[in-house]
């Protein structure tokens, strides 16, 4: 059972992650089905495409499309699965809906897309907790390493271009490389924004 072009994909625990435990409870943090943010981006790869080759393979974790496992309602309110829905818990997944994947427990970008951690604000006069289209570039690319762009450069990004991620624990923002907008050096007062819900 192979797709021609797609990816097929599962979810890895499941297809919302609206739920944390905390000590032996758990919090339902959103019940809307329709709320992008929680919809789970994680995924395991079940089969790969048969029409190209790909250095993703088989049992490979890949961070995808939120629109993957989304749901929503039509206009007679009935609730439906993504057009990505194939059966039996299984999507398609085409290879630009890809932004990263695990392989050997490494973390490699996907494509054109990169991700950036947030920093923290230092500016005790705002009132925002991280800095403004401005991180640490955690996971580069082929187009930005051949432009000397290596993990732990500061950056600056474009504004809306980021979508947030959670991986490995820690919250990124995923964009594409011409999203980058400058480089920066170091202060030496830069740290890592990545709250306790990450």
């Amino acid at each position: 059972m192979k797709s021609l072009y797609s990816f097929i994909v599962k979810p890895f625990d499941d297809r919302y992650n609206n739920v944390k435990k905390i000590d032996d409870k758990h919090l339902i943090l959103n019940t809307s089905i329709e709320n992008y943010e929680f919809v789970s981006k994680k995924a395991v790869v079940v089969e790969t495409p048969a029409a190209f080759k790909t250095k993703i393979k088989q049992g490979d974790i890949v961070y995808v499309h939120h629109n993957i496992f989304r749901r929503w309602y039509d206009q007679k309110g009935r609730e439906r699965n993504s057009s990505t829905y194939f059966k039996d818990d299984l999507y398609f997944c085409s290879l630009g809906q890809v932004y990263a994947y695990k392989n050997k427990n490494k973390i490699i970008s996907n494509w054109r897309y990169c991700f950036v951690s947030p920093i923290k604000e230092t500016n005790a006069l705002y009132n925002n907790k991280e800095q403004k289209h401005t991180g640490i570039l955690k996971y580069s690319n082929n187009e930005l390493e051949m432009l000397g762009l290596t993990p732990g450069e500061l950056v600056t990004f474009t504004p809306n271009s980021e979508f947030e991620f959670i991986i490995e624990g820690e919250r990124l923002y995923c964009m594409k490389s011409n999203d980058i907008a400058l480089t920066h050096e170091y202060e030496g007062n830069e740290k890592e924004y990545n709250p306790s819900w990450a």
